[in-house]
């Protein structure tokens, strides 16, 4: 006999439970390897008694529906991307902010200062964080050496959100709005001249064969975070609630050296296809930052006195 509750399978006698985990991202994507071992880790460390299905490619759920989802009560536990929370409150983006934290240790000290506000917002909802990990940093790609800001001013250039628009205007190129599938096309019928994205698109999307230097200036590094139900993780003994936090822990460290690792192997792919990968001048670093920094004080109006409070915290670390 057995009972479903909030996407959790009880089966009597044996007491086991088996949670359905949605993502968005498919089975290769590092962020989904990771959590399947943390899924490994929970079954091996409760010894079967909790067991996670992982429903990755947005399979069981679409990725804008996981929240939500898991709020709800429907499953357990999800993954998304942190900053799909930003029209909620400002402080879930955070991290997509332009030249805030501009490589790994600024991102951990970023998450650090921004994760208890995270978490008390999420608590109002029902959720708690188990753990977030950092896509690659995003990087310039161009088809000529950038030495400067100026050398980006009147550059057709992609856009995939307002922040992107609102920071090509700022920088005096033109933001013009291209989804990933349509990089390639886009470069080679000149619509667009340039692009801020990650090591791991530029490689998928072969930019080899559309732009020539590759400028590592690791303008942010957004994270994706998974979440549970307090009430799902409350119907857990407390051995198997802590195996639960145990190997989130781990799925957390891992995460990070899975990206540094992915943002390494796909750099030396651009680098091996013949793009000029670049170190950034202490010029254009200069003026990104000077940019990134005005766009700062728009996001601090919007996100307020929580927002103030965790750019206090982590400027002070």
């Amino acid at each position: 006999m057995a009972s479903m509750i909030c996407g959790l399978t009880i089966t009597a006698g044996a007491m086991a439970a088996a949670w359905d985990m949605p993502t968005p991202y498919p089975d290769k994507t590092f962020h989904t390897q990771n959590i399947a071992v943390f899924a490994e880790d929970v079954a091996k460390a409760t010894d079967g008694k909790l067991t996670i299905k992982i429903h990755s490619a947005g399979s069981l759920y679409k990725h804008p529906e996981i929240k939500n989802a898991v709020r709800g009560g429907q499953v357990p536990l999800g993954e998304f991307f942190l900053s799909l929370l930003s029209n909620e409150n400002q402080v879930y983006g955070a991290d997509s902010q332009p030249f805030l934290a501009t490589n790994y240790d600024e991102a951990k000290r970023l998450w650090d200062a921004q994760q208890p506000i995270v978490t008390k917002l999420l608590d109002k909802e029902g959720l708690m964080p188990l753990f977030s990990v950092p896509w690659p940093p995003q990087g310039l790609y161009t088809k000529k050496e950038i030495n400067t800001v100026d050398d980006l001013k009147g550059i057709k250039f992609r856009a995939y959100n307002a922040t992107l628009e609102l920071f090509a205007n700022k920088i005096g190129a033109a933001p013009t709005q291209i989804e990933v599938p349509d990089i390639p096309q886009a470069f080679a019928t000149g619509r667009v001249e340039a692009m801020i994205t990650s090591p791991s698109t530029g490689a998928n999307s072969k930019a080899w064969d559309f732009v020539t230097h590759y400028t590592d200036i690791q303008a942010w590094l957004p994270k994706n975070i998974v979440v549970v139900n307090k009430k799902a993780f409350r119907k857990l003994d407390k051995d198997t609630q802590a195996a639960v936090l145990t190997a989130a822990k781990a799925a957390e460290a891992r995460g990070w050296e899975m990206s540094k690792k992915e943002t390494a192997e796909k750099t030396a792919i651009l680098k091996d296809n013949g793009i000029i990968v670049v170190t950034p001048s202490p010029e254009l670093m200069a003026g990104l930052k000077k940019i990134g920094a005005s766009m700062l004080e728009d996001w601090k109006k919007q996100a307020g006195p929580e927002g103030a409070e965790l750019l206090k915290v982590y400027q002070a670390q």
